[in-house]
C-alpha cells in the first residue's frame, strides 16, 4: 500500500510537469487537473485530508475552468473549499495545518477564476505554491514539496525571463 503513495506522487509531479508545457490555458487545465487528482490521491494516501480535499477541489475547479470563469463558480468553489475546511476543523478536530491547506487553494482558486493579469497571478500562485511547500513539509510529503518546488521553479524562472526580455 505504501508503495501508491510513491507511485500517485510522482505521477502528480510527471503531469505536473508536462501540464506546464501545455500550448493553451485549457489544455494546461485538463493536464493540471490530472495532477491535482493524483496529488490528491497522494496525499488521501497519506492520511492528509485537508491536502486532499483542497487539492481534489482545486482539480475539479480546473476542469469546470474549462467552460466556465463565471462568479458565480467562484462562489460555488470558495464555499464548498470553506465548507470542508470548517468541517475538518469543527467535527473531525483536526490539526491546525489544515488553515494552510485550505488557505492555499483558496488563493489557487480565486487566481485561477477571477485573477486576469498574468503577473498578478503568478504573484498570488507563489504565495499559494509556498503554503502548498509547507503543508507539505508538515504532513511529511517529499514528493508534494518537489511539486511546490516545480511549480515555483516554474513561476520564477518565467517571471525572470519576461523581466529580462523587458530590459533588453
Amino acid at each position: 500500500m505504501e508503495y501508491w503513495i510513491y507511485i500517485t506522487g510522482g505521477l502528480a509531479v510527471l503531469t505536473n510537469f508536462i501540464a506546464y508545457r501545455a500550448g493553451t490555458i485549457n489544455k494546461y487545465r485538463v493536464i493540471a487537473a490530472l495532477a491535482l487528482a493524483f496529488l490528491s490521491l497522494h496525499f488521501f494516501l497519506q492520511e492528509a485530508l485537508a491536502g486532499a480535499i483542497g487539492i481534489g477541489i482545486g482539480a475539479i475547479r480546473n476542469l469546470v475552468a474549462v467552460r466556465y470563469t463565471n462568479r458565480l463558480v467562484l462562489v460555488v468553489f470558495v464555499a464548498a473549499t470553506l465548507g470542508f475546511c470548517l468541517w475538518e476543523w469543527l467535527y473531525l478536530h483536526n490539526p491546525v495545518s489544515l488553515f494552510i491547506a485550505y488557505a492555499s487553494a483558496l488563493i489557487f482558486t480565486v487566481g485561477a477564476i477571477v485573477l486576469t493579469h498574468v503577473q498578478a497571478i503568478r504573484r498570488w500562485f507563489i504565495v499559494a505554491e509556498l503554503l502548498g511547500l509547507l503543508y507539505a513539509f508538515i504532513v511529511g510529503s517529499g514528493l508534494g514539496m518537489l511539486f511546490n518546488l516545480s511549480n515555483l521553479t516554474s513561476i520564477v524562472t518565467k517571471m525572470r525571463s519576461e523581466q529580462q526580455s523587458k530590459t533588453e
